[in-house]
């Protein structure tokens, strides 16, 4: 099957967009793929390709200080983390917005993510009702408590960190799921982790599903560090493609 791949620039934001070439002009369900920290969206290109495959117009933008918007990341704990996934926050409407506006999307929208992708993907859910399925690879529904981490680990480290950090990310706990469960109004989510990721922990997620028992929830998990695998993929795509057909 033969895939178009497009680099786009809109506004500042510059992404790629996969789609299969026989419907590339043609109105699909729209899925916006965010890659992770210190990556790119070229590094999230397999799996925008698989989606593609199945039927999405994919979208992948780079975060801001990452891929073709790469800039040297600050020394303050963690500023240019937050920094990325608030623009990416800010962004994602806009991006919608454009192929809506072409006539290449409609109410058929989906988002995912991988890592700070996934972070972005769970933050997206609790103040945007219009997407309908959501996917997080190794990412967390708990961004305060990640906050929290990342505060006394710098801490320990003896590291300047804003004595008003928490100030300066006050919007973090309007956009955490676990704080807001009632926003994802029982759309579908996928969780993927792997139980030895050092990274991201695999805890924050087992808890949301744990706490959530009613939520709409696929919880998948398997013996892996902070990975994701072809095998993965497949996976993240039958769930897409499993809910597109509800779509019509």
């Amino acid at each position: 099957m033969k895939l178009t791949t497009r680099k786009r620039v809109l506004g500042a934001v510059p992404l790629l967009e996969v789609v299969r070439t026989d419907k590339r002009n043609e109105l699909l369900p729209l899925i916006v793929y965010y890659h992770g920290w210190q990556s790119a969206k070229e590094l999230v290109l397999t799996q925008g390709r698989k989606l593609a495959e199945a039927g999405f117009r994919v979208i992948m933008p780079d975060a801001t200080n990452h891929g073709d918007r790469r800039q040297e990341i600050t020394r303050i704990p963690s500023l240019t983390f937050w920094q990325s996934v608030h623009t990416n926050l800010f962004e994602f409407g806009f991006i919608v917005n454009h192929f809506q506006k072409i006539g290449l999307a409609d109410e058929r929208l989906a988002v995912g993510g991988v890592s700070m992708g996934g972070i972005t993907t769970c933050a997206l859910l609790t103040h945007h009702p219009e997407i309908q399925a959501a996917a997080c690879v190794m990412g967390s529904p708990k961004p305060v408590d990640y906050r929290e981490r990342i505060f006394k680990r710098a801490s320990e480290l003896d590291r300047f960190y804003p004595h008003d950090y928490e100030s300066l990310l006050s919007w973090v706990p309007s956009y955490d799921l676990s704080m807001n469960p009632d926003t994802l109004n029982g759309r579908p989510l996928l969780f993927w982790h792997g139980t030895e990721d050092q990274i991201v922990p695999f805890d924050d997620v087992a808890t949301f599903v744990r706490e959530n028992p009613e939520a709409n929830v696929t919880f998948l998990q398997e013996k892996e560090k902070h990975l994701v695998r072809t095998e993965t993929m497949d996976k993240i795509t039958d769930f897409f493609v499993n809910k597109m057909q509800s779509w019509g």
